[in-house]
């Protein structure tokens, strides 16, 4: 902590704190408080003491660069200053010092071009390359987990050097540089040259090689340091569109790219391992073990070793005669011409230990211009996005085999992408990333495409086997796809680089509704991106949803609604107000008299909740007023219906009250509004006709209905009154109806309130049919003459009065009702106190108060002014000038009314209040009237109490907020005066107004217009949608399409189509499993099995791609299926034939991918399934076909058969592996014991398998490497071999030992070691991970017996008879210092195996007294090497723990060799 604080000061602002911290950190240094050790590993160190130059005061110069010249000699450091772009910074400062100054920097950017091979150099060049040859070769960018660094770009050199920015795209970049001996660079030589020849057999073999042995040898990052062969891998991929078989070829490089994949995929997790860090600096690379000296550094190599020098290891043990060369094995070779003869040595000779080769000469490396190769080489990020662009194209072959194979090698790609590319790439300005961009743009835009073609191709114009095929490669291109824009680019970019292919693509697949359900997480991924992409697109989607979503409620509420027992009214509510939206595509009219039943249940009932009652009347109004004029028809039908049930002329021998109670759903404001309003007016006869007839119904059905009911229609009636009068009409029934509300009733009690009916009389007036209006003068004269104190107003009323205003108030000059808002007071409002104070006093003359209420009226035009006269009772005042007007004597005062009647109506227009209040004022209303009859003559006068009349008389139907669904609790912000524009059709208005309600206030917007229920994605998804509903899911759907059963009886669009059927089968897992399965049973031909098998695998592979690690729907539902039947056939009998090997193959390749899907989850039924079809008593086909029986083995001739059988063995070992792999956390009891005896039953197979010498072609190494990997598998496991019958445990034990010690003898001690190539690396890996698994069982089961010896081999050369030959571990001690760090390890953990004995102690003791130091020095240097990684240094310990506890003996012993080593 206290190191990290004096860093950070480093880069502080003032110079007095840099300074004391740098003091700080030299004299920590001085004084051994800290070492170059902690420093090397801050980044961040360096970085400060480059830019300690770019400030403006610069101290010190010297110490820093001293410091840094310190640094610079070890490797970290070197990496982090080249990381930081050091060497350009120190070119350009060179020039800006002193000349002393100058000379250090020097010297530093030397320190910086010496660079060991795992820092990979940067000479002065690549600083003076251009743009070009950079974007061409971002290849610079190198190390084991390298901080990305950017592409430099030519730019203006500014003042002062900067240090360099990192580029942003690169997670991982490229591999530690490994170079490789003459003979291994001649194979891979060769191999690339067989991959480019034009014969097809040499490539197929070529590639079995490849992915058998080479892969197997080489380091995976070896092929994109030298990418020729990937380069070749990758153009045979284009002949997968090409006839004559060539598409086999195709699927060999992708099989070969898929494991090297997979092996890259390791390479990176070995690199990421602490346990195998490394900071060895030799020459042959960072894991190398071959110099163990930190001066090997810049030690040059000698051209023409002597003879004795070219080996870098004694030849302590094996032969060391002629052998033949070109195998691979001849590492050592002086030149690639020079003789392979080595000298001879004598193995009591000592020579140098194998810990202090660091300076002994590697001529093979110094052979290639490493710098070049280094620029030639592909990074992970360019090797995976060429996969990409060379792979993606090939998912539009007609091919079902190449579709899966390549799916299933971009799927490892992909891995290996999020581990190489970071999501910063789109944010990248560099040439590297740029370029990168460019190219995954490409691939996203051709797997766009891919999409669309396989989406356009399902159609019922092709046979079913192509739309299957079209289908299943549809799906797992855009689950990969999806998965693949998750990997590499954040939703919130899609926008700004996804193109048009992609965001079609994206588009059809969120109208896939099958996908949607089958892989949710994926459908939501989709949408997330359309978000971004195209908002037309995602409008369509998200209405398409809301639609589906309406379907599902429909279905539902259908279904409820048919369930015997109490129901739940509020959800039926809620499901029945979604299911109107989806009316447009469905139209399943039976639901709609569900819905107008449930309403009038619910308010039939008198404990209903409020909020019940007010939702079904949501949905009620949303009916009455739907868009469809079929919806809306059969709602006013159902209406009319109930209407007619309960107020119908049948009942009057019935109980009123049982029945009217029905109707008490209609029986509300806004319900009898929309009806009036709306329903009355409807084009549709349907509509109108019943809208007429349900009000018809209701106004006579009095006699019919209890009081309760009739007044609770009154109430609800009144508010719409002044819009059911406009349809007033003596010869209409319905307008004869609304007439008798207005007419006095001869009965005591009258329908309306007096005032209502006051209000309805004057309203009359205003009516367009003159025989209305006279009515109306009619019933207003007598309700003038009834009034109190009518003798004593003007005007008396008669029929010549009458006669005279029939027409009084329609009116050619209609006045504006509208006032101004102004920004500022014109007037003072002290003066317009004083206008009021002359108009309201009585001392004033009458012409001067007209003056002063025709100067309020002008002010009273701006409503700012309106809350000064509301303090000062201005409506009193005028209601008072307009009583003395119509009284006897009034005459006097009637200059006032006009100007009195243009204020009053401004201040209505501006207060709604007011309105309200002075419209149930039925004494101002009389006044009013017999005011316009007075001034009948004078237009003004009558036109502006016609224009009040609209104010008050209309005040109900003026106010939106009313009858809106919603109404708000708050009160509602003055408006402007408005009224519906069925008011302006009904009636002859004296006034401008605004109208609203144009259309109904309750109508819904359906979700999707005749525009989108046209495409063709939208309907699929609906009619999908739909049935998916109806059936309550896909499995029921699927059952009703496979039984014979009749259907419901449903429109033709709702119908699903073949395709329709064929995709949801094939899309539904669980079904599409079932068909496989039954496919199989059903199958007569080999081809039918395997089609049926590869589709199983498109399952297993959308498993994969669509979650993150949990156990899939394919898994899951294999679990429930009885498939084990169906494959039993398969797996129990041998195969006969080519034919049968290849079927055999595809199905245990399934059977392996499944394991492994499942390995997180293991099924138990599964692996007893499999045990016991490996443990049968009789014939026990697939562990017998691991061994060629004799007239297998004569067949070998014939090599297509022999290339099958060799393919089959290789599915059948890695089967075997991944069972082992599995069991590994089995608890079951019997799942164990079944183990066990394959596991010895296994063991015995492969101990037959292991023939190092006998098989013809390439020393059998393909059979022999999968048989060692597959025998490193087994030995993990303790008491491998102690569950045979026949055969005692220490006995195999001994038999692989034997094997395995030929193995090594063949393969690495005769050899010469083998340390530099890595050919034959598989071989001894795996063969030394054996003997490592073998000394523990043998220690286990051999109990008190003495096995050591079983260990020996014979010691010196079998070419020099008269020297006796000895017994020992020697052959061991040379893989201590193999190049392999794994080896290494692998190899001292042996030795710490063995030396837990005494005798395994004295073994090794003696193997090592020809070695400098003997065993105690060579482990020693091993543990004490802070070079090499923990793990070795690790088993190292181990070995040293073992030699300290054996016990030594009491007295001295002559020529006693533990003493011996003990003493040296």
């Amino acid at each position: 902590m206290v190191l990290a604080g004096l860093i950070r000061k480093l880069g502080h602002q003032l110079a007095e704190i840099r300074e004391r911290a740098l003091k700080s950190i030299l004299c920590k240094i001085e004084h051994n408080l800290i070492c170059y050790a902690d420093l090397i590993q801050e980044r961040q160190l360096f970085l400060h003491l480059l830019e300690w130059f770019n400030f403006p005061s610069v101290p010190m110069k010297e110490e820093v660069l001293n410091l840094l010249s310190r640094l610079v000699k070890y490797p970290p450091a070197v990496q982090h200053l080249v990381d930081v772009g050091a060497v350009e910074f120190l070119s350009k400062l060179r020039s800006n010092v002193e000349p002393n100054l100058q000379a250090e920097i020097d010297g530093i950017l030397d320190g910086l071009f010496l660079l060991p091979s795992e820092v990979p150099a940067l000479s002065s060049a690549a600083y003076q390359t251009n743009q070009t040859e950079l974007s061409k070769n971002p290849e610079i960018l190198t190390g084991y987990f390298p901080q990305d660094k950017s592409n430099f770009q030519q730019m203006e050199v500014p003042p002062r050097p900067v240090v360099n920015q990192t580029v942003k795209c690169l997670k991982f970049s490229t591999f530690p540089w490994l170079p490789l001996t003459t003979t291994d660079r001649h194979v891979l030589s060769s191999n690339e040259s067989s991959l480019r020849s034009s014969n097809h057999t040499l490539i197929w073999n070529t590639c079995e090689l490849l992915k058998d042995v080479i892969m197997q040898d080489f380091p995976a990052e070896i092929f994109l340091q030298r990418p020729k062969i990937v380069q070749s891998l990758l153009s045979l991929l284009k002949l997968a569109f090409g006839g004559d078989g060539k598409h086999r070829l195709a699927l060999q490089s992708v099989s070969c790219l898929q494991q090297l994949c997979m092996y890259l995929r390791n390479r990176l997790n070995f690199h990421r391992d602490p346990g195998f860090f490394s900071n060895k600096h030799d020459t042959v690379s960072q894991n190398s073990s071959l110099s163990y000296c930190h001066e090997a550094r810049g030690t040059h190599h000698s051209q023409n070793p002597s003879p004795g020098s070219s080996s870098p290891r004694p030849s302590v043990v094996g032969r060391t005669g002629q052998r033949p060369r070109g195998d691979g094995q001849d590492w050592d070779a002086a030149s690639s011409s020079g003789s392979s003869s080595h000298a001879h040595v004598n193995s009591r000779i000592s020579v140098h230990s194998p810990l202090d080769m660091g300076h002994i000469d590697l001529p093979e490396l110094e052979t290639e211009d490493t710098l070049e190769l280094q620029f030639q080489q592909l990074s992970l990020p360019q090797f995976c996005v060429s996969i990409l662009e060379s792979a993606v194209p090939l998912l539009r072959t007609g091919s079902r085999q190449v579709i899966i194979r390549v799916l299933e090698l971009l799927t490892e790609d992909m891995t290996l992408i999020g581990e190489a590319i970071s999501t910063d790439i789109w944010d990248d300005s560099s040439l590297f990333g740029i370029d990168m961009k460019e190219k995954l743009l490409l691939v996203l835009g051709a797997l766009g495409e891919t999409m669309c073609y396989h989406k356009s191709s399902i159609s019922l114009e092709q046979p079913e086997v192509m739309l299957v095929h079209h289908r299943m490669a549809f799906i797992s291109i855009s689950l990969f796809a999806v998965r693949l824009l998750q990997t590499l680019l954040p939703v919130e970019k899609a926008s700004e680089f996804l193109s048009e292919p992609m965001s079609t693509a994206l588009f059809l697949l969120s109208l896939d509704m099958p996908i949607s359900l089958e892989y949710p997480n994926i459908h939501e991924a989709v949408v997330a991106y359309l978000e971004q992409l195209n908002s037309e697109n995602y409008s369509i989607y998200k209405r398409t949803a809301e639609a589906v979503y309406s379907i599902e409620c429909t279905c539902n509420f259908l279904s409820d609604i048919g369930k015997e027992g109490e129901k739940n009214l509020l959800e039926l509510v809620e499901l029945a107000d979604q299911a109107l939206r989806s009316f447009s595509y469905h139209q399943h009219f039976p639901l709609i008299k569900e819905i107008i039943s449930i309403c009038s249940k619910i308010w039939k009932s008198a404990q209903a909740s409020p909020l019940l009652q007010g939702e079904s009347q949501k949905v009620l109004l949303h009916m009455l007023s739907h868009p469809l004029p079929r919806v809306k028809a059969e709602t006013y039908h159902c209406c009319l219906e109930i209407t007619k049930e309960c107020l119908g002329v049948h009942n009057v021998t019935k109980p009123v009250s049982s029945l009217c109670n029905g109707i008490h759903f209609l029986l509300h404001p806004k319900v009898l509004y929309e009806i009036s309003v709306f329903g009355i007016q409807e084009p549709e006869s349907e509509v109108n006709t019943a809208a007429k007839a349900i009000l018809l119904y209701l106004l006579q059905g009095r006699l019919m209905m209890t009081a309760l009911t009739w007044n609770k229609f009154i109430e609800s009636l009144c508010p719409v009154i002044p819009i059911l009068q406009g349809y007033a009409d003596t010869e209409d029934p319905l307008g004869n109806c609304i007439l008798l509300l207005s007419k006095a009733s001869s009965d005591t009690e009258e329908m309306l309130p007096c005032t209502t009916r006051l209000k309805s009389m004057l309203r009359l007036l205003l009516v367009k049919k003159p025989s209305v209006r006279s009515l109306a003068l009619k019933l207003l004269a007598f309700h003038l003459t009834s009034e109190e104190g009518a003798d004593t107003k003007r005007p008396l009323i008669d029929a010549r009065v009458l006669s005279r205003v029939t027409d009084l108030f329609i009116g050619k000059k209609p006045i504006e009702l509208r006032l101004d808002d102004r920004r500022e007071l014109v007037i003072k409002l002290e003066t317009v106190e004083k206008v009021y104070e002359i108009f309201t006093s009585d001392d004033v003359d009458l012409v001067l108060r007209k003056s002063a209420a025709e100067q309020l009226a002008v002010i009273m035009q701006d409503i700012k002014m309106h809350a000064v006269v509301k303090k000062l009772c201005l409506i009193d005042k005028i209601i008072e000038y307009l009583n003395e007007c119509v009284s006897q004597d009034g005459k006097v005062v009637e200059c006032l009314v006009q100007p009195c009647l243009t204020l009053l109506r401004k201040v209505l227009c501006g207060d709604p209040v007011m309105r309200v209040s002075l419209s149930q004022q039925s004494s101002l209303l009389t006044v009013l009237f017999r005011v316009s009859l007075i001034f009948h003559e004078d237009c003004s006068v009558v036109t502006e109490v016609g224009a009040l009349f609209c104010l008050l008389l209309f005040d109900e139907v003026s106010r939106m907020d009313m009858w809106s669904v919603n109404p708000s609790n708050k009160p509602s912000l003055p408006s402007v005066f408005s009224l519906p524009v069925s008011v302006f059709r009904r009636y002859h208005l004296p006034v401008h107004v605004i109208g609203h309600h144009a259309v109904s206030p309750y109508s819904i917007v359906l979700p999707l217009s005749a525009d989108c229920l046209a495409l063709k994605p939208v309907s699929d998804m609906l009619r999908i949608a739909w049935n998916l509903s109806w059936y309550h899911g896909s499995d029921n759907l699927l059952k009703q399409m496979n039984s014979e059963t009749k259907t419901q009886e449903i429109l033709d669009a709702l119908k699903l189509s073949t395709e329709d059927i064929l995709t949801l089968k094939i899309t539904h897992m669980a079904s599409g499993l079932q068909d496989c399965l039954h496919s199989i049973v059903q199958a007569a031909t080999h081809r039918e099995v395997r089609a049926a098998v590869t589709r199983m695998s498109f399952y297993l592979l959308n498993d994969r791609l669509s979650l993150k690690g949990c156990p899939g729907p394919c898994g899951v539902t294999l679990k429930s299926l009885a498939w084990h039947t169906a494959l039993n056939r398969f797996l129990q009998v041998l195969p006969a034939c080519t034919e049968d090997e290849k079927l055999l193959i595809d199905i245990i390749h399934f059977l392996n991918k499944l394991i492994k899907e499942q390995r997180k989850n293991s099924s138990l039924e599964l692996l007893n399934w499999i045990l016991e079809l490996l443990l049968r008593h009789s014939a026990n086909p697939l562990l017998d076909l691991l061994v060629l029986t004799e007239s297998q083995a004569r067949e070998e001739t014939d090599d297509i058969r022999t290339a099958v059988r060799q393919q089959l063995q290789k599915e059948l070992i890695a089967l075997f592996d991944t069972l082992l792999l599995n069991f590994m956390e089995v608890t079951d009891r019997k799942c164990s014991e079944l183990l066990y005896v394959f596991q010895t039953q296994l063991a015995l197979k492969l101990l037959q398998c292991l023939k190092v010498t006998d098989a013809p072609h390439f020393y059998g190494l393909p059979s022999l490497e999968r048989t060692l990997r597959g025998m490193a598998n087994l030995t993990a496991f303790p008491g491998w071999s102690s569950h045979s019958p026949l055969t005692k445990p220490l006995d195999i034990c001994v038999k692989y030992l034997s094997g395995l010690l030929e193995v090594i003898t063949s393969f690495y001690v005769e050899r010469g070691g083998n340390a530099m190539s890595f050919m034959g690396k598989g071989v001894t890996k795996s063969t030394i991970l054996c003997l490592l698994h073998l000394s523990h069982e043998m220690m286990a089961q051999a109990g008190s017996l003495e096995w050591m010896s079983l260990w020996f081999l014979p010691l010196g050369s079998h070419s020099e008879e008269h020297i006796p030959t000895q017994q020992g571990l020697a052959w061991l001690i040379p893989l201590w210092v193999d190049r392999d760090p794994e080896v290494r390890f692998t190899s001292l953990g042996l030795g710490s195996a063995l030396t837990t004995l005494e005798t395994g102690c004295v073994a090794l003791a003696n193997s090592c007294q020809n070695i400098s130091g003997g065993l105690w020095g060579t482990v020693v240097n091993i543990l004490l090497d802070q070079s090499e990684c923990s793990m070795v240094r690790r088993e190292a310990a181990f070995i040293l723990q073992n030699l300290l506890v054996i016990p030594m003996p009491t007295e001295i012993i002559k020529d006693y060799t533990w003493q011996v080593a003990s003493k040296s």
